[in-house]
């Protein structure tokens, strides 16, 4: 088994997010030029993208506070850890508002299999659940901006991309601290039943593209069978590098995708470690060229 992946303490995430949130008012989006659409598809189909990353993030925010109030009692830092995550999470919805508004479409209700998926995870009260399913959500979402941010070529969407890419490369491996965290207080049989947990939510996440393509496709370029490679092989090598989780991703899912155990260690696979939290921390310092 691999050693797991370097870790930084509760006290250097709260003093790191502290700097960011010093630095957060000034970065703005620069919307003083129009986008040419190639067809009204294309726009509907950025309209949709933007929604679901809308819902994300408003999920986010949620969830975070509401596990900095349960928290309290027995760790105050990182109370006041998920407190700036989530603020951090809220600072997104907000730009995400303001971009929607800028393309000519606004925030929209949840598609079907969206609402099932938040409804679901709405009703979740065990903490360590709540903290695996926003992870493991944060790492689709991180894929799917990356993968994006390949393909599409308006500066306006690349820059709010760009946003939103580099501060999931933060954000992932601040939720792996959180999970870790919440371990430490939990007994064998509650992490064997998280396992479980693990292996449901892999399969379940991997075969959202099939619901969500048609709908975005056209803004982002993204193929049904690319994007859920493309979550196996990060939700797979995410916990890969973190063993002493001890989650590990369904073998058979793997081979189906054409995906071995041996691939889950490549550069792309690390930014979601700590090393790209560090790289991100600063936000001035990140360029979307960069990403």
């Amino acid at each position: 088994m691999k050693s797991s992946a370097p870790q930084r303490s509760t006290a250097w995430w709260l003093a790191t997010l502290r700097r960011r949130r010093e630095r957060q008012d000034d970065e703005q989006l620069d919307l003083s030029q129009p986008i040419q659409w190639s067809s009204p598809r294309e726009k509907e189909a950025a309209i949709a993208f933007f929604n679901a990353a809308f819902r994300a993030e408003e999920s986010g925010l949620r969830q975070a506070h509401e596990l900095a109030a349960s928290v309290h009692e027995w760790d105050p830092d990182l109370t006041e850890v998920l407190r700036l995550y989530g603020d951090e999470e809220g600072w997104h919805r907000e730009l995400l508002t303001e971009f929607l508004r800028y393309i000519g479409g606004e925030v929209r209700p949840m598609g079907r299999v969206t609402r099932t998926f938040y409804r679901l995870y709405g009703r979740a009260r065990r903490m360590e659940t709540i903290v695996l399913t926003n992870l493991m959500f944060e790492t689709i979402g991180s894929t799917t901006y990356r993968m994006a941010l390949r393909n599409v070529r308006h500066p306006a969407a690349r820059q709010m991309l760009g946003i939103l890419t580099r501060d999931e490369s933060f954000h992932v491996p601040l939720n792996v601290h959180f999970l870790r965290r919440v371990l430490e207080r939990r007994s064998a049989i509650e992490r064997l039943r998280l396992a479980l947990l693990y292996r449901l939510l892999f399969v379940s996440l991997v075969l959202l593209p099939l619901a969500s393509r048609p709908k975005a496709m056209a803004f982002d370029g993204i193929s049904r069978r690319d994007l859920a490679r493309g979550y196996a092989r990060m939700l797979a090598g995410l916990f890969e590098r973190e063993p002493d989780l001890g989650l590990r991703a369904p073998g058979l899912v793997l081979r189906v995708l054409g995906i071995r155990r041996s691939d889950l260690d490549d550069a792309e696979l690390a930014q979601t470690s700590i090393e790209a939290a560090e790289r991100a921390a600063d936000r001035t310092q990140v360029t979307v060229s960069a990403l």
